[in-house]
C-alpha cells in the first residue's frame, strides 16, 4: 500500500510506502496512530505543526457492504485534543481502489491567502491553484468541479466558514449525486483542513475493487455482515432506518423524555412530530419527484438511512439527519422542517457543522441574542456566518465560545464540543460516553442508545448509573474497530443482537490485511486506539476536569423524568483504569 503526503510549505506531494506498523490499519485506527506518532500534543490546531490525515477504513473499497466510510484526524482547534470525524463517500472507495491508504497534509503555504486543489489520479497526483475558488460556496463549487474534472469524481471540501477559520467547521465530502452533504462535521477538522490552504482534494473515479489477499475469506465474512444488516430489525430493508431515516429516532427520544430541548431545558418537545421521521416520510411521499427515503450516501450502502426532503416549493434538501432536526430544531425551539432543512442545506454549502451550530444558536437564544423559535434569526445568522462578520464568527466557533461571549451558564459541551441530540441526565450510559470520550461530547463515539433505548444488544435501563461506564467503554472501543474498518457505524445495531455479523466482519478484514484477528482481537484493538488518543490528550494537557460534565447538569433537574447527572466523577475516572 501506499500513501499521499502532501507538505503545503514547500507544495511537495510524495507517494511513499506506508510504513509495517502501519500496513494493516485503516480509518481511525490509522488517523489517530499517525496523528500521535506525528502531531506534538501541544502544537496549535491552525499552526503548521498539526496535520490532517485522511484514511479510507480496512474494508473501503471492496464490496462489504455499508464499507464506504472515510475518517478525517487531526488535532481539534474546538477541543484542543484529538479529533477523528468521518463521513460516508465514494472517495473512500476511489482511494482504496488506486492502493492509497491515506492521505497526509502537512506545513502551511507561506501565502495565507493562497488556496489549492489537489487532485489525485491513478497516473498522477498533484497540487493546482484553487484561487478562483476562494470562499465560494460548496454547491456552486461542487459543480464546478464535476463539470471540469468529470461527474463521478469524489470531492472532498470546506466552505467559506472554515476558510475564516472557524471551530464549528467540518470537511464536506460528496454524496453519490454530486452533493456535498456527507460531512466529517465534528471539531472542527474543517479549519485544519483550510488553514493548510486547501480549498478541495478531487479524487479520479476508480471501478473494480481494492485488493484482496483471500478472496474465499472475504466472501464468507462479506456473506455473515450482508446477512446480518438485511435480516435485523433497524437495519434490514424496509427495517426502522430504511424507512423513516435516522429521524425515526425524533418521536423516539421525546417519548422517552431524553429530546434536549430549547437548550437542554427539557427532554420533551411539544413540535416533535412535526419534524420527525415520519412527517418528512409523509412529505416525501406526496411529491416523490423531490424527495426520496432510504437515500444511499455512498455506493454500497446495504442500509439506506439518509433522507432527501422536499420542502413546500418543491426544493429537495439531501441529508436532513435526526441529530440537525434536534440540534436547529427541538434544540432551537424551532418545529418549521421546511425551515430546517433550509438551514441544514446553509450548512452543506458554508461548511458547518449542524450539531455544533445548533447548540450554538441555542446558547445565543439563552443569551437573548433571539427568541427560542426564531427560524427567520436562526437563518439570519448563518449569513452572518458566511460573510465572517464578527458575529458570524462567533456562531461559527461552537456554543462554548458563544456562551462566553454571551455570558449564558448552560452551555451543554464536554471539552467545549456541544452535545449531540440525547439528554445524558436521563440516559446515562451515552452521558458516560460524551464526557468520557477523548473526542469531546460525541453520541458516535459510543452508541449506548442501541440497548438503553432501542434493546439492541441486550437492554438496559437509562435511568440507572449501574453498570454505565462499562457499557460505555465497551462501546467506545468496539467502536475504534469500527471506525477503522471504514463499515457505518450504524452496522453495530445489526452486529450487537447477531454475533456471525461481527465475526463477518473480522474476518473480511483478515481476508484484505493478512491478519488472523478474532472478534476478541478486534475488541481489543478497538481498546489500544482508545487509550492512544486519551494519552495524546493526557500530553495535550489534558486532566481528568476534563472528563466531566458541565456544572449545570448537576445542578439543574430535567422535566420530565426532573433527573440531574449524579454519578461520581470516581466512577467516571474509573474508565481509564
Amino acid at each position: 500500500m501506499k500513501w499521499i503526503r502532501v507538505n503545503m510549505s514547500d507544495l511537495s506531494v510524495k507517494v511513499e510506502d506506508v510504513p509495517k506498523k502501519y500496513e494493516q490499519m485503516g480509518g481511525r485506527w490509522l488517523t489517530s496512530s499517525v496523528v500521535a506518532d506525528e502531531v506534538p500534543a501541544t502544537c496549535h490546531p491552525l499552526g503548521p505543526l498539526n496535520k490532517v490525515v485522511i484514511a479510507p477504513g480496512i474494508l473501503s473499497g471492496t464490496t462489504a457492504p455499508s464499507s464506504g466510510r472515510i475518517s478525517v484526524g487531526t488535532k481539534s482547534p474546538l477541543t484542543g485534543g484529538i479529533k477523528e470525524a468521518n463521513a460516508g463517500t465514494k472517495v473512500s472507495q476511489y482511494l482504496k481502489r488506486m492502493g492509497y491508504s491515506a492521505i497526509i497534509i502537512e506545513g502551511q503555504p507561506k501565502n495565507k491567502e493562497s488556496r489549492y486543489l489537489l487532485t489525485v489520479g491513478k497516473e498522477k497526483v498533484e497540487l493546482v491553484d484553487a484561487t478562483e475558488y476562494k470562499f465560494m460556496g460548496l454547491y456552486e463549487l461542487s459543480e464546478k468541479l464535476a463539470s471540469k474534472y468529470g461527474k463521478d469524481v469524489g470531492i472532498a471540501s470546506v466552505g467559506p466558514a472554515a476558510e475564516h477559520l472557524l471551530a464549528g467547521t467540518g470537511v464536506a465530502f460528496n454524496d453519490v449525486e454530486n452533493r456535498p452533504a456527507r460531512y466529517a462535521g465534528r471539531g472542527g477538522v474543517g479549519a485544519v483542513f483550510a488553514s493548510k490552504g486547501l480549498k478541495a482534494i478531487v479524487v479520479e473515479a476508480v471501478t473494480g475493487q481494492a485488493n484482496i489477499l483471500n478472496h474465499e475469506l472475504f466472501e464468507t465474512g462479506r456473506k455473515k455482515l450482508l446477512s446480518a444488516l438485511q435480516e435485523h430489525a433497524v437495519t434490514k430493508p424496509g427495517g426502522a432506518l430504511n424507512t423513516y431515516g435516522t429521524a425515526v429516532l425524533v418521536n423516539i427520544m421525546n417519548e422517552a423524555g431524553a429530546l434536549p430541548t430549547r437548550n437542554f431545558s427539557s427532554g420533551t418537545f411539544e413540535g416533535a412530530k412535526k419534524i420527525s421521521g415520519e412527517a418528512m416520510a409523509e412529505a416525501a411521499a406526496k411529491n416523490p419527484k423531490a424527495g426520496m427515503m432510504g437515500h444511499r450516501c455512498h455506493p454500497g450502502c446495504v442500509i439506506g438511512c439518509s433522507v432527501i426532503y422536499p420542502d413546500a416549493q418543491g426544493n429537495s434538501h439531501t441529508s436532513v439527519e435526526y441529530e440537525t432536526l434536534w440540534a436547529i430544531g427541538a434544540n432551537c425551539g424551532i418545529d418549521d422542517l421546511d425551515a430546517i432543512a433550509q438551514m441544514n442545506s446553509m450548512c452543506n454549502d458554508i461548511g458547518l457543522d449542524t450539531i455544533e451550530f445548533g447548540d450554538a444558536v441555542a446558547v445565543a437564544m439563552e443569551g437573548g441574542l433571539l427568541p427560542f423559535g426564531d427560524a427567520k434569526g436562526a437563518i439570519a445568522l448563518l449569513e452572518e456566518v458566511r460573510k465572517g462578520s464578527p458575529l458570524g464568527k462567533i456562531i461559527g466557533s461552537g456554543c462554548g465560545t458563544v456562551g462566553k461571549v454571551f455570558g449564558v451558564r448552560r452551555v451543554p459541551a464536554v471539552k467545549n464540543q456541544g452535545m449531540p441530540a440525547y439528554e445524558p441526565r436521563v440516559v446515562k450510559g451515552i452521558g458516560v460516553t460524551y464526557i468520557t470520550t477523548p473526542m469531546g461530547a460525541d453520541h458516535t463515539a459510543g452508541y449506548s442508545i442501541a440497548p438503553e433505548i432501542l434493546g439492541v444488544g441486550g437492554k438496559f435501563d437509562p435511568h440507572t448509573n449501574e453498570g454505565k461506564v462499562k457499557l460505555s467503554k465497551d462501546f467506545q472501543a468496539t467502536t475504534c474497530f469500527i471506525d477503522s474498518t471504514g463499515c457505518c457505524v450504524f452496522t453495530a445495531f445489526a452486529i450487537l443482537d447477531i454475533p456471525s455479523g461481527f465475526e463477518g466482519m473480522v474476518e473480511a478484514c483478515n481476508a484484505v490485511t493478512g491478519a488472523n484477528w478474532t472478534t476478541s482481537d478486534a475488541y481489543n484493538i478497538g481498546l489500544n486506539i482508545l487509550n492512544m488518543e486519551h494519552q495524546f490528550n493526557l500530553s495535550a494537557g489534558f486532566t481528568s476536569n476534563d472528563d466531566r460534565p458541565p456544572e449545570f447538569m448537576k445542578l439543574e433537574p430535567v422535566p420530565p423524568h426532573n433527573m440531574v447527572w449524579d454519578m461520581a466523577d470516581s466512577e467516571l475516572d474509573s474508565i481509564w483504569k
